[in-house]
């Protein structure tokens, strides 16, 4: 599978939805397979809230592939030697794009809490500005989960003619108060550590020893990902066995995993970057700047697959469920197929457990339309 990985920078400004400007950014992208002539074989990919444009593949000497290689490549599900998939690290993240730890062009200093709050519709017309200078006019599909889900109904309400076919995974309308909630505590945790410095800390700080406050925080998120049953059937009540069952610290294995997944996590994403993404999915509402679901949803052109997983505590299925109501009450059900996923994973199981979804989007991907 060939691999293309870019930055694309923009000089001109991008108006953002809160009325603040971007006078430059830039994009970092990655690419699998080849576009054809007309570049009608492109389907785009949008990673969720902690993921970045590596999407599939591995580079030389890396051990873990991108986040959906089981799905993309060679002969798979979306299959690199027939489509050319695009996945964009979004404005706010840290992996390649704009950011808050981006450098002013006039103070040469990072922009920290000056950089301004995005909205799901702001990182998705910033996508849009690179798919027009990739000459892409027309995409194959769309596909996203969890907060790419979001971007993916976002940008099919608001430019609908951009994409034939929509896949929607674990998603919502609208972020509820219970995942705002889990929000919550990571946003507290980081604000109020020392190290935090009020957003003005130094990044290498935490290449050793990432912000405590922050890898606490994660951890509690990290439930929300799963599920009692995914935790019981990995975990059950295994004590880590060089632990002392009497000692005050001695550990289930539970503890260590979120210990480890908390703490790494700090490590190698920037605090800052959370907080910019989890305000843009806080305040995702898909109805936001119409009169309702219905009056939101109508502008839809695409075909749309919502694939929702039972176990998911985050993102509830009957959230999904009532997109392809509203649907079809308003006599439209030819449009959009929905399905829940007899999974208790959690809501991670989009990351997860590939073979009991995959075919579903492969049927999404033949379907004519």
């Amino acid at each position: 599978m060939k691999i293309q990985t870019a930055i694309a920078h923009f000089d001109e400004p991008l108006y953002l939805e809160s009325g603040r400007i971007l006078e430059t950014y830039e994009l970092k992208y990655e690419m699998y397979g080849e576009m054809n002539e007309t570049k009608s074989n492109v389907i785009v990919v949008f990673h969720a809230l902690t993921g970045s444009y590596h999407a599939a593949g591995r580079y030389e000497g890396e051990t873990k592939a991108g986040w959906w290689d089981p799905l993309i490549g060679d002969g798979k599900i979306i299959d690199t030697t027939h489509f050319c998939v695009i996945c964009v690290n979004i404005l706010g993240s840290c992996f390649g794009s704009t950011g808050p730890m981006s450098v002013n062009v006039k103070t040469k200093e990072p922009l920290r809490l000056k950089f301004p709050v995005l909205t799901i519709s702001d990182m998705v017309r910033a996508q849009m500005n690179l798919f027009a200078r990739l000459g892409i006019k027309e995409a194959y599909a769309i596909i996203g989960g969890s907060l790419g889900g979001m971007q993916g109904l976002c940008m099919s309400i608001e430019y609908p003619e951009f994409a034939k076919r929509v896949i929607l995974l674990a998603t919502t309308y609208a972020t509820g108060p219970w995942a705002i909630a889990w929000n919550k505590i990571a946003i507290e945790g980081i604000v109020n550590d020392p190290r935090f410095k009020n957003g003005n800390y130094n990044p290498e700080d935490f290449e050793e020893e990432g912000l405590l406050s922050f890898a606490i925080g994660r951890m509690a998120g990290h439930i929300s990902f799963l599920s009692p049953y995914s935790m019981n059937k990995k975990f059950g009540r295994n004590y880590v066995e060089t632990d002392g069952l009497y000692e005050l610290f001695g550990r289930f294995q539970v503890e260590r995993y979120m210990e480890y997944n908390g703490y790494s996590f700090a490590k190698r994403f920037d605090p800052l970057s959370y907080l910019y993404i989890i305000k843009a999915m806080n305040i995702f509402d898909a109805t936001r700047n119409y009169d309702s679901l219905e009056d939101s949803i109508k502008h839809i052109k695409a075909k749309l697959t919502l694939i929702s997983f039972q176990g998911d505590c985050l993102f509830m299925p009957e959230e999904m469920a009532l997109i392809k109501t509203t649907l079809e009450n308003m006599g439209r059900s030819d449009r959009v197929d929905y399905v829940c996923i007899d999974s208790q994973y959690g809501h991670d199981a989009f990351l997860v457990e590939y073979d009991k979804f995959d075919f579903y989007i492969k049927k999404a991907l033949e379907s004519k339309v």
